[in-house]
């Protein structure tokens, strides 16, 4: 599982700094609305804390939805903390920022193409085999 771990903090870095990342809720919806066909992958994280925000819950169904409606490959991720120091979204007192949604976009003429998204997009097919759409991922440690 570390392996597509690493796979997931790779494809982050890389569409970072290529300026491919939407990282929130809203701003993701605001996206998918206007321009589904951008979007190469999507990310839904959470921790306890949030488990129990329904309203948070919400948005992931119709953030899950809209992904299978359209085809784009997503992942959950249990660690925002984490997700937060990949992509360096933290206040100063070292708390995540709003990484609950985080969507790979394509290039404004181009595909997104990585290595780390081809095996990310191979293990979600691997995953819908055996009926299990939206796969946990863990991330690596520093």
């Amino acid at each position: 599982m570390h392996y597509h771990g690493k796979a997931l903090e790779e494809l982050l870095v890389s569409a970072k700094s290529q300026e491919c990342l939407t990282v929130g809720v809203y701003e993701s919806a605001k996206l998918m609305n206007v321009d589904p066909d951008c979007v190469a992958f999507c990310v839904l994280a959470t921790d306890e804390e949030y488990e129990c925000d329904i309203a948070l819950q919400i948005h992931f169904t119709l953030i899950q939805a809209f992904c299978f409606d359209n085809d784009i490959d997503i992942v959950r991720v249990n660690d925002t903390q984490r997700l937060a120091e990949i992509l360096g979204n933290t206040d100063e007192s070292g708390e995540p920022e709003e990484v609950h949604c985080i969507l790979v976009t394509n290039p404004s003429e181009d595909t997104f193409e990585d290595p780390a998204l081809e095996k990310l997009s191979l293990f979600c097919e691997e995953c819908r085999g055996f009926n299990e759409w939206v796969p946990a991922i863990t991330l690596p440690e520093c």
